[in-house]
């Protein structure tokens, strides 16, 4: 995976700065709920939802376990569809094989449909490299690229940024990348939607090439499939003479069958809808509709290190709904920004370590961002059952050393040490008892714990003494 977010701190430093800002907690707060209630609604309307929960499961679970034939059968549709199939091991080959094929077409512009792959990647930054403008068409994309900004949730890459302050980046910045913001624009959503609906309307028509994700591959027809809520997604998957997917490898589903339970889940556990707006989904090419050319790179880059894990494994279920950032408390506090990635949230503390490896300052500490209150868990519409996959993480980050973790494990092989001999355990006891009176509230190394808890004070005669005297 290509790395964090230059500079970026490990997540207790970035976190610690942002619960500083009020606008941004503001913002937050105010979204995070209101998704997660209209979610709520939208999936207590169906009876069956535990059991579509479980169907999601076992089917991305029973395809991740034969993932190699089921790619090797998407290819072989792909290609009899007439699109080209590209194997990128890593970000780095993924983003010459599109410079590539770009250039090959001799333009220098493409319109982008909302893809996480493609972020993860750096894809606008490597296509700026050599020469070729990358627009992004979603909305939110769309906000955070006029802003010079990074996205901060996988649904609503926005959702730290308030009306005021997008019209303020409408109006300033517009201008500087096609059609400026009319003049007088307010904050109201139907303003604001205008002017991007103007601004994007002259690159949709003009542009020769789209780049896009794909939310689900489906193996048996080569089909790709992108859910979203604009209407943009299929401009870009239309209009151009050539489209190319930069999709994980993790994203192929087996079947049609298959993929009707995540056309049922995806858009309740995301955008609490019953049935999504536009779902797009195109096979090969068609001489008479759609792009003449048509090439899907395959991603890996650290997927198939993932899939080695057996617990860390089920991280590469996920369907991006964005479920589990709308309840997860230290999200809601610490925003997007601080996980250093394009995955953030709980799902991200899970998985952009896996990608990337723990060796990072921030990836070590990515797995330590969490609560374990298992509310992630719960709202998973594929039950992912990120707890595990943290505690897991931990251990490994653990094991690989360093300052705190060698004292950590110190620590406990001095009271291993201590509980296995009884007689040490109770002089240690008495001892302690006997010097409670020399003993700080807040010893060193404990403050962030004493900062909002008092320490329970020893008492005088330990409890073995007290029950020797009063129960033998």
């Amino acid at each position: 995976m290509s790395g964090t977010y230059l500079g970026m701190p490990s997540f207790p430093k970035a976190a610690k700065d942002a619960v500083h800002d009020q606008t941004l907690r503001g913002n937050l707060r105010h979204a995070t709920h209101t998704i997660r209630d209209k979610r709520a609604k939208a999936v207590a309307e169906l009876a069956d939802w535990d059991l579509l929960r479980e169907a999601g499961k076992q089917i991305k679970d029973r395809t991740l376990r034969h993932l190699d034939r089921y790619l090797e059968q998407l290819e072989t549709a792909v290609t009899a569809a007439g699109g080209t199939v590209h194997w990128a091991a890593d970000a780095a080959e993924a983003n010459r094989i599109v410079a590539g094929l770009v250039k090959a077409t001799g333009e220098r512009e493409v319109v982008k449909v909302k893809s996480m792959a493609t972020q993860e990647i750096g894809l606008n930054e490597a296509l700026e490299a050599e020469g070729i403008s990358a627009y992004e068409t979603d909305l939110a994309e769309l906000i955070v690229q006029l802003g010079d900004d990074r996205p901060s949730h996988i649904l609503v890459p926005a959702i730290h940024r308030n009306r005021g302050e997008i019209r303020d980046i409408f109006r300033d910045q517009m201008g500087s990348w096609g059609r400026a913001a009319p003049d007088g624009l307010g904050d109201t959503p139907a303003e604001l939607a205008e002017a991007a609906r103007l601004h994007l309307r002259e690159k949709f028509l003009r542009a020769k090439v789209g780049v896009s994700g794909a939310n689900f591959m489906v193996a048996e027809t080569g089909t790709l499939v992108v859910v979203e809520s604009e209407g943009n997604g299929r401009m870009c998957l239309t209009l151009p003479e050539t489209l190319i997917s930069v999709v994980g490898i993790e994203k192929v589903v087996p079947s049609w069958r298959d993929l009707e339970v995540y056309l049922q889940t995806l858009p309740r556990s995301s955008t609490a809808e019953r049935m999504n707006p536009y779902t797009s989904m195109w096979t090969g090419t068609q001489d008479d509709d759609g792009p003449s050319a048509f090439h899907l790179v395959l991603l890996d880059n650290g997927r198939t290190a993932a899939l080695a894990d057996e617990v860390g494994r089920q991280a590469l279920r996920c369907i991006r709904c964005s479920a589990c950032l709308n309840v997860c408390p230290v999200y809601e506090r610490a925003g997007g920004h601080a996980y250093g990635s394009v995955y953030p949230g709980p799902i991200g503390a899970i998985l952009s370590p896996q990608l990337r490896g723990t060796q990072s300052e921030i990836d070590a500490s990515l797995p330590y961002a969490s609560s374990l209150c298992g509310a992630c868990y719960e709202v998973c519409p594929v039950a992912i059952d990120i707890p595990e996959v943290l505690v897991h993480l931990r251990e490994k980050v653990a094991d690989q050393g360093g300052r705190g973790h060698r004292l950590e494990r110190a620590a406990i092989k001095a009271a291993g040490w201590v509980l296995d001999r009884p007689a040490a355990l109770a002089a240690a006891e008495r001892a302690a008892g006997r010097t409670r009176a020399l003993h700080p509230s807040r010893p060193p190394g404990a403050r962030a714990w004493t900062d909002s808890r008092e320490l329970p004070e020893l008492p005088a005669e330990p409890f073995r003494d007290w029950w020797r005297k009063n129960r033998t």
